[in-house]
């Protein structure tokens, strides 16, 4: 079994209570932080040395963008978690939500320290209501101790959380376009710079991170970032919870090191299911490039060898598929997604969505003419690149790399109008 961190409290009962949370040492960490007070910068180098980088998707190191945010600016500053999960494929940051809410209250209340911040948004999916109540419940549970709130632990410190719900929005998921809406707007990404660290909710300095990170920190402070670190490799420290789901035995939220390899994650999921053979491996969410089997089934499960086999680890989410999979049934589905949830902001992204899935659906019904998976890459290369914020490289990255690993499904399709591996 391996160490867990963010999911350490369901395999004991209630977990999502404080009494559960207590028993694991939890708050005890804020506790020793807001009684004695110590120098910022070194919690934000425990942070650093541990190398928790951001888990929602850019990976960016979270010690890091925390030291970004200035302390002795005169206006207030502002905690913000991107519990926003809406990366199709990925269910890992609700089962903090929902099992674990404690964790993530106290990772944001040791940031609002680091920050000199008084007030913390957690932004939570629309659909997701049973996720807001586990917040709420934990958030009155939390205050009613004086863990959140005003003089938390006598210590003097005002910190509250606000839990916010969302109505469903894909591109709020992007941290400015999620500022925007906290804000009563509707919500579009941002031009950046100037980034959020310095000019972000109301124009103020503020730190976003997704769930995970934030409920990452309380275990490392509470262990040592020695501990964390050594669980991962080199530049992609400590566990990674991993949404595994398609053509496997047990699908589910599994939390492994990272650097673990991936056929020991398939292993730990039952592996393919029905007995077939992988066919390929959507690594860490729909927006990520597919890697095919052979290489797959080669790689470590870590920032660093996912990148060098050309696609990223992304939100954790990983679909697995089997050897009857249709790919241009595939991408055209995800094609589809990103022209619905466009925003429509940027033009490129606006028509361009709509140019790929329409493409890939006369393709799939087979109607498709020479030429045409030439065109999709005209497309899909317009987009990319030519976007405010990475919504564009969503899009295009997934249609780019189908069709570069599985060029002949789509070839065959507009040649004998019917699939390759003969499933509609």
């Amino acid at each position: 079994m391996y160490p867990q961190v963010c999911l350490r409290t369901l395999t004991h009962d209630d977990p999502a209570s404080l009494k559960t949370y207590q028993k694991l040492g939890g708050y005890k960490v804020l506790k020793e932080i807001v009684t004695k007070k110590p120098d910022p910068k070194t919690i934000i180098d425990a942070i650093k040395a541990s190398g928790l980088r951001g888990r929602g998707g850019a990976g960016f190191p979270t010690g890091l963008k925390l030291s970004f945010v200035p302390r002795d600016n005169p206006k207030p500053r502002y905690v913000v978690c991107n519990s926003d999960e809406s990366e199709p494929g990925t269910c890992k940051d609700r089962d903090i939500l929902r099992y674990n809410p404690h964790q993530l209250l106290e990772g944001m209340a040791i940031a609002s320290y680091v920050m000199d911040s008084k007030v913390g948004y957690n932004y939570i999916r629309g659909e997701s209501f049973r996720l807001f109540e586990s917040m709420e419940k934990a958030l009155r549970e939390a205050r009613a101790a004086g863990f959140i709130g005003n003089d938390i632990f006598g210590s003097g410190i005002n910190f509250d959380i606000h839990n916010l719900i969302g109505a469903g929005a894909y591109i709020v998921g992007e941290e400015t376009a999620m500022l925007d809406s906290i804000e009563g707007k509707k919500g579009y990404p941002r031009f950046k710079p100037p980034f959020p660290a310095l000019c972000g909710l109301y124009g103020c300095p503020t730190n976003v991170n997704n769930t995970e990170t934030y409920a990452s920190i309380p275990p490392i402070l509470q262990n040592g970032p020695e501990w964390f670190a050594s669980m991962g490799t080199e530049k992609s420290g400590g566990s990674k919870i991993f949404s595994v789901s398609g053509h496997i035995q047990k699908p589910g939220n599994y939390e492994i090191p990272l650097g673990t390899p991936f056929p020991d994650l398939l292993a730990l999921a039952g592996g393919v299911w029905k007995g077939r053979k992988l066919k390929a491996v959507i690594p860490g969410g729909s927006s990520c490039k597919i890697i095919p089997a052979d290489i797959m089934m080669t790689l470590r499960l870590d920032y660093e060898s996912l990148a060098g086999a050309g696609s990223m680890l992304g939100s954790g989410g990983m679909v697995i598929m089997d050897e009857s999979t249709d790919m241009v049934q595939v991408i055209t589905r995800i094609a589809y997604f990103y022209y619905e949830e466009s925003c429509g902001q940027c033009t490129p992204c606006r028509e361009g969505t709509g140019w790929m899935y329409r493409l890939l659906k006369k393709i799939l019904m087979g109607k498709g003419v020479p030429g045409d998976i030439e065109k999709l890459l005209s497309v899909a290369d317009s987009i990319e690149g030519h976007t405010i914020c990475a919504f564009g490289e969503a899009a295009a990255w997934p249609v780019q790399s189908y069709i570069k690993a599985y060029y002949d499904e789509f070839d065959y399709y507009i040649k004998h109008k019917k699939s390759m591996v003969g499933i509609r």
